[in-house]
């Protein structure tokens, strides 16, 4: 049917173009507006030729100004309009010097936008469900703008139930913030939330539902009990080697590098030896007063035997020369030693 409709209209702009001479206006033009980001949407006309263009505009002041011209899409964007004006929105067929009759539709972008689902974060403390929502932001503004900026009216409506069951219980609140409280512990519960305009009696579509487990106040489960401890004691024991190993690292390079091939050098060695130590022992203390004894020693002389050696041979025996000195005969006859004997040396203590 929708094949056969598609033919007919086909076949009628192709007769129709060169019946009035006009090429067929777009069809099924809409506006498609969420948070105020405002796409003027349409779809093509049917018609044989394939180089068909597009020009939107929309009026203000009571004129129509250009948006989008000689475009191929199919689609506009009018986000920047105001957000409170009310407007006249119009789109066209061209091809070359040809081009249809405007087709207009009427847009209140505060009236007409849809509105986003907001975001939602949930958390469990006990059995209370705390709820926290944002408000969506708006298209071409600060990020601290959100529809609720827009609108006075804004509340939020959130639904919460069981996973895996079909009974909801909504609640409505003008604030970021909502506590549920009473729920059953170790539940699955499952959030979703939209924006509410009471004014307006206005509904925003809903976000995706956000699901989490309940806890409670109540004694913690033995096994979960069981669980903890027994975590933690596999945790100390692997704390406990981790130790140990990084000892043993420290004390084996300590071995290796204070090891007999890095000792002390020999002089420091017998600096630091016993011996050493019974010298200095010694000299630290004062020597007793001790009688001194010497021994007195006689120097014998050799005399010389003959009286008419050289002089240069008396001088050699340590005797002094002077010119014209008188040579003195020994007063002892004995025979004197030879001259190859050592110096007779006596003790007084002998004698």
């Amino acid at each position: 049917m929708a094949r056969a409709r598609g033919s007919a209209s086909w076949l009628a702009g192709f007769l129709l173009l060169p019946a009035l001479g006009m090429l067929p206006p777009p069809e099924n033009v809409r506006m498609n507006s969420v948070n105020f980001k405002n796409i003027l949407q349409w779809d093509p006309p049917a018609f044989p030729e394939e180089n068909l263009t597009f020009t939107a505009q929309y009026e203000s002041y009571r004129y129509f100004q250009d948006r989008c011209k000689n475009t191929v899409s199919t689609q506009c964007d009018f986000s920047t309009l105001s957000k409170y004006g009310v407007y006249t929105l119009r789109v066209r067929t061209e091809l070359a010097d040809e081009h249809s009759d405007w087709v207009n539709i009427t847009f209140c972008p505060v009236e007409d936008t849809t509105i986003g689902p907001p975001e939602v974060r949930i958390e469990f403390l006990a059995d209370s469900l705390h709820m926290r929502f944002s408000a969506p932001h708006i298209e071409n503004e600060p990020e601290t703008w959100t529809m609720k900026n827009i609108y006075i009216s804004w509340t939020y409506r959130a639904q919460y139930w069981k996973n895996g069951t079909n009974e909801k219980v909504q609640v409505t609140s003008p604030y970021d913030f909502e506590v549920v409280r009473g729920l059953e512990p170790w539940t699955t519960y499952c959030v979703q939330v939209q924006g509410f305009l009471q004014g307006q009696n206005r509904t925003g579509e809903w976000s995706k539902p956000v699901c989490e487990r309940a806890t409670s106040d109540e004694m913690t489960p033995s096994w979960m009990v069981a669980a903890v401890l027994i975590t933690s004691v596999f945790v100390v024991v692997l704390f406990l080697l981790g130790c140990f190993g990084l000892l043993w690292f420290i004390y084996k390079k300590a071995k290796y590098t204070f090891r007999s091939g890095t000792s002390l050098p020999q002089h420091l060695k017998e600096f630091l030896g016993p011996s050493h130590h019974s010298t200095l022992l010694l000299f630290s203390f004062p020597l007793t007063e001790e009688p001194e004894v010497f021994d007195k020693l006689s120097v014998v002389t050799e005399a010389i035997e003959d009286s008419k050696q050289i002089p240069a041979d008396s001088c050699a025996l340590g005797t002094l020369c002077e010119p014209g000195h008188q040579e003195l005969e020994p007063t002892d006859k004995s025979p004197a030693p030879a001259l190859s004997d050592p110096l007779l040396l006596r003790s007084a203590s002998e004698v």
